[in-house]
């Protein structure tokens, strides 16, 4: 029987990276000395990372933090936060890396390192069956009696406002806030991730929620401090590793095509 990768994985990265590993950075050295990865993630956009109905935070997200954590041979504790104060908590070390549904920005690039893109992603509508009938385009929706719900502080809602400039665009303190505007019916829909908009629709398909398909190409990474290459040089192995390996494809399919796992959203 095939050996695990997550069980090769450290005597692989001895081989890559023992000829760096006297100039291991701050966060590395203080990972090894703890034994122990924080990564960081907001739990709230399901299937990349989101809370359980038994308190466990799940998702794609958590998987690759996992097969990280593996990879360095220490343990994984995950910090759940709002997602606006995510980089905040990596600059001051709180959190070792983030791990949310990031999407890598120029604005956001000159806080942080990013490493991948370990996924893409894009902005999708989230409305009812008798609004979405009416939606070709985005010049459907981008009109002055439009209402839209969008995360602040996210990627949507800066795409919102600069593709929807006629558009009533409501600033939602999170993403679930801006689901629950739909919900009740303060607005006629909703701006997110599209497997978020993708999950939720099925999710509450009873109710007439429906997705449409993505209208941007966005590619999530893993964001760390600026302060050592080291890590950014293992993160970046790491990531070609577990795709030449079908790892992280295998955790993809886990989480998009199989739908069991809705059961454990509360």
């Amino acid at each position: 029987m095939r050996k695990p990768l997550y069980k090769l994985i450290p005597v692989l990265f001895l081989v890559l990276c023992f000829a760096s590993v006297a100039f291991a950075g701050p966060t590395i050295d203080s990972i090894l000395k703890k034994k122990e990865l924080v990564v960081g993630t907001s739990a709230n956009l399901p299937p990349l990372t989101f809370k359980a109905k038994d308190g466990a935070i799940k998702g794609f997200d958590m998987d690759v933090s996992r097969m990280i954590a593996s990879a360095m041979d220490v343990k994984l504790r995950v910090e759940v936060m709002p997602f606006n104060d995510l980089i905040p908590a990596l600059e001051s070390g709180k959190i070792d890396m983030i791990l949310s549904c990031m999407t890598i920005t120029p604005d956001r690039n000159l806080r942080v390192i990013y490493v991948g893109p370990y996924f893409v992603s894009g902005q999708s509508i989230l409305t009812t069956k008798d609004v979405a009938i009416n939606i070709n385009s985005v010049d459907d929706i981008n009109k002055s009696d439009f209402s839209i719900s969008v995360p602040k502080g996210t990627t949507t809602e800066k795409i919102a406002k600069l593709m929807l400039p006629k558009a009533k665009l409501e600033i939602a303190g999170s993403t679930d806030a801006a689901f629950d505007m739909l919900r009740k019916k303060k607005v006629k829909a909703m701006m997110a991730d599209y497997p978020y908009t993708s999950v939720t629709s099925f999710k509450y398909q009873d109710k007439g929620f429906v997705a449409n398909p993505p209208f941007s190409v966005e590619p999530i990474g893993i964001a760390i401090r600026a302060d050592d290459p080291l890590l950014t040089n293992f993160l970046g192995n790491l990531l070609f590793l577990l795709k030449g390996d079908g790892m992280l494809d295998a955790a993809s399919k886990r989480w998009f095509a199989d739908p069991s796992w809705i059961s454990d959203l509360p």
